[in-house]
């Protein structure tokens, strides 16, 4: 038997989104873990990130192919998550790091949430919850000591434009993800995933050129750790790991939830890469960056635990007002009736 009650259903949908989210978040916070051994080999960082979403959009083509009437329905939603939740986010971090330090660039990418909480309130001007607006602010305190931003900080103008540029294309990633389960035209959030990774593909390859890259060293070892690991190994992970797994997960998880929310528990991407760095690349982990890891778990949690904003339901439309002629004759149909049900009680009483 299935229940009807809506509160049960919209909280079993919640938990399944958290979860999720929360696997998003892990998949994704290990590709640059895989990713830096393939760039210390020599692969450079644009060729490192064409393999990963290219990898990622060829094993997802026979689902591209199963939903191709997505590419009818919603042509719009697919090229803008192509070219901002992936094309984007990519190229606007990488270009990024090139001229600021990697924690300065993280943190400011991960600006995305408080941004995207300001999109949904101020131009969509839908409510927002105390709980997302809080844990936005919690989680971002968490991840300015997760990535030491007050170490190397040195202003350069383009590369903080490049950042927030990145910080914007992930509002567009929670934006276009949600929006695909919205309208008169839904799309199956596989074949978003799918085309947006295929269209990703595409832009990166315009501007990365992979066939300048040096694809032998593939067939070599990397160092992780001191140990000598076969390169397809870290390649497959970031492929079929955080790259397919991450952005379907991602995207169905934001669907149960709302943007805010979803944005927030993605925080704990950033925890993830540091933990996972200092298990397997030996990066160690300072006592700012694990109480940074401990407020950004605070941030997510109070984002997903308080009750959801809803909506200010429609006014009830006020009743049409009744023609004078109309109450009269109701009124004396009401009597006839009376009338006739007397009329009819004295015959059956004879």
């Amino acid at each position: 038997m299935h229940s009807s009650n809506p509160l049960l259903g919209r909280s079993r949908g919640r938990t399944l989104g958290l979860t999720l989210a929360l696997v998003s978040a892990f998949a994704f916070g290990g590709s640059g873990t895989a990713a830096k051994p393939l760039i210390e080999a020599g692969l450079s960082p644009l060729h490192v990130v064409w393999l990963r979403v290219t990898g990622a959009a060829v094993v997802l083509l026979p689902l591209a192919y199963r939903h191709r009437e997505a590419v009818r329905r919603r042509p719009g939603l697919l090229i803008g998550f192509g070219l901002l939740a992936v094309a984007g986010v990519q190229a606007c971090y990488f270009a990024a790091i090139s001229r600021i330090p990697v924690g300065v660039a993280l943190l400011i990418e991960y600006l995305g949430p408080p941004l995207l909480i300001g999109y949904v309130r101020f131009v969509q001007r839908r409510p927002i919850s105390r709980g997302s607006a809080i844990g936005a602010g919690v989680a971002v305190a968490g991840l300015a000591c997760v990535v030491e931003a007050w170490n190397g900080l040195s202003f350069d103008a383009l590369g903080v434009l490049f950042a927030l540029g990145a910080a914007c294309c992930q509002v567009g990633y929670f934006v276009l993800a949600d929006a695909g389960s919205r309208g008169e035209r839904p799309v199956d959030p596989i074949a978003v995933s799918a085309y947006g990774l295929l269209i990703g593909s595409i832009v990166l390859t315009a501007l990365t050129r992979p066939w300048e890259a040096d694809w032998g060293k593939l067939g070599g070892d990397v160092v992780m750790n001191g140990h000598a690991v076969p390169a397809l190994l870290p390649a497959a992970w970031m492929v079929l790991v955080a790259t397919v797994l991450a952005y379907l997960t991602g995207v169905v998880a934001v669907q149960h939830l709302s943007p805010p929310v979803a944005g927030v528990v993605a925080n704990l991407e950033a925890v993830v890469a540091t933990v996972l760095a200092w298990v397997l690349l030996g990066e160690h982990l300072g006592l700012p960056q694990m109480a940074g890891g401990l407020l950004v778990l605070a941030g997510a949690f109070a984002a997903q635990a308080g009750k959801p904003a809803e909506a200010p339901g429609p006014e009830p439309a006020p009743a049409a007002p009744v023609p004078a002629g109309a109450t009269a004759l109701g009124e004396r149909l009401a009597r006839a009736a009376e009338a006739e049900g007397r009329r009819g009680g004295e015959r059956d009483r004879r």
